[in-house]
C-alpha cells in the first residue's frame, strides 16, 4: 500500500509541475511590419502541440507606413511580405496558413493575387479562404488587404510514461 502511495504522489508531483505557466494567448508585433496604435498585428493560441495564429488584415505598407505597389501583384508581394515577417516571429512561414480571407477593391485582379499567393502557401495543402469584393478599403490607393490564420506545430509536450 505504501508503494501505491508513493507512486500517487510521485505521479501527482509530476504532473503538477509539468503543467505550461505561460499564458495560453499571446500577442506579438514584427518590428519588420507597420504597425498601428491599438490594433495588434496578430495574436497566438496555445493549442497544446500546436499554436493557432490570428492576423489581422494586413496592407502593403512597408515597416514605415509607406505605400508598396501601384498594382494587385505588387501590393500582394508586400502583404506576403508582412505576413512571413509576423509568421516569423512565432516559428512559422506562410506555409502554416490554414485560412485567408481576401478584401480586393476589383475582383477581376484575382489572378493577379492567386499569382503570388502560390509562391507564399502550401500548395499541397492549400488554406482554406474567402474572397470579398469592396468598393473601398482604409485608403484609396490600397487596392487589396488579406488577413490569415495560421497552425504552426510546437514540440511535442512531456509525456508521463508509467
Amino acid at each position: 500500500m505504501k508503494k501505491i502511495l508513493v507512486l500517487i504522489g510521485t505521479v501527482i508531483f509530476q504532473f503538477s509541475f509539468s503543467q505550461k505557466t505561460m499564458d495560453p494567448i499571446e500577442y506579438k508585433s514584427s518590428p519588420k511590419v507597420f504597425s498601428i496604435p491599438g490594433l495588434s498585428q496578430s495574436v497566438s493560441i496555445d493549442c497544446s502541440t500546436s499554436r493557432m495564429i490570428l492576423l489581422s488584415g494586413q496592407v502593403p505598407l512597408d515597416s514605415k507606413g509607406n505605400l508598396v505597389g501601384e498594382n494587385v501583384e505588387e501590393q500582394t508581394h508586400q502583404i506576403f511580405k508582412n505576413i512571413e515577417n509576423i509568421l516569423k516571429e512565432y516559428g512559422g512561414t506562410g506555409k502554416d496558413i490554414v485560412k485567408l480571407g481576401i478584401f480586393i477593391t476589383d475582383i477581376s485582379k484575382t489572378p493577379d493575387f492567386r499569382k503570388v499567393r502560390d509562391e507564399y502557401i502550401n500548395l499541397q495543402n492549400p488554406p482554406v479562404s474567402s474572397l470579398i469584393e469592396a468598393s473601398k478599403l482604409f485608403r484609396n490607393d490600397v487596392l487589396i488587404e488579406v488577413e490569415a490564420t495560421a497552425v504552426i506545430k510546437t514540440k511535442d509536450k512531456n509525456k508521463l510514461k508509467l
